[in-house]
């Protein structure tokens, strides 16, 4: 039988134009690990991510991808390494929050009683509720951002539709000034 303990960690990075960030995880045989990352800002809001075993071989790839989700169980005790890339853009940096979250193999006999189960299953279930409660906080940012770039644009558009009023209304009392006027021809 086994048992299961949860830990997460979330992080928000910048990514700077041409450059790679990598992190490590130590795992023993059968832990469990998922990243998850969404790319907040900065150019088409994609990165490359890649995840790697002990012996450097690429588990998961997922190339100019904005969001993603990726779970291994280890196959052996080391560090796996997981990168975000953004050395496909040479002007644009990205911020990219991710979740690491995982559960360690821990045998039976190491648990003492049911009540510390379900604890342990509470506590995994609380875990996805942060982590989800963190990616509605960087997407609700995103569409913040957005929506206040439109009222910009179209408050600087009503302005300069005033302006093209004012102008058009003081040319057109001007023209019609000259119909009345009185020429005198000598």
């Amino acid at each position: 039988m086994l048992s299961l303990i949860s830990f997460a960690s979330a992080h928000m990075i910048e990514v700077t134009a041409s450059r790679k960030e990598c992190f490590f995880e130590d795992l023993h045989e059968h832990d469990q690990m998922t990243v998850t990352y969404q790319v907040g800002e900065g150019g088409h809001l994609d990165i490359d991510f890649w995840l790697t075993d002990p012996e450097n071989n690429v588990l998961t790839k997922h190339i100019r991808e904005s969001t993603g989700t990726t779970s291994i169980t280890a196959e052996k005790d080391g560090r796996y390494e997981y990168c975000f890339s953004n050395q496909m853009s040479t002007v644009a940096d990205k911020m990219v929050s991710f979740n690491v979250h995982g559960i360690i193999y821990v045998s039976e006999e190491d648990i003492t009683a049911p009540v510390e189960r379900e604890i342990r299953s509470l506590a995994i279930g609380l875990t996805s509720v942060k982590d989800e409660q963190e990616y509605i906080v960087v997407r609700e940012r995103r569409h913040r951002d957005t929506a206040e770039s439109t009222c910009d644009r179209v408050k600087w558009w009503s302005v300069l539709q005033a302006l093209v009023l004012f102008a058009v209304v003081a040319w057109q009392v001007y023209y019609l000034k000259s119909f009345f006027e009185v020429k005198r021809v000598i």
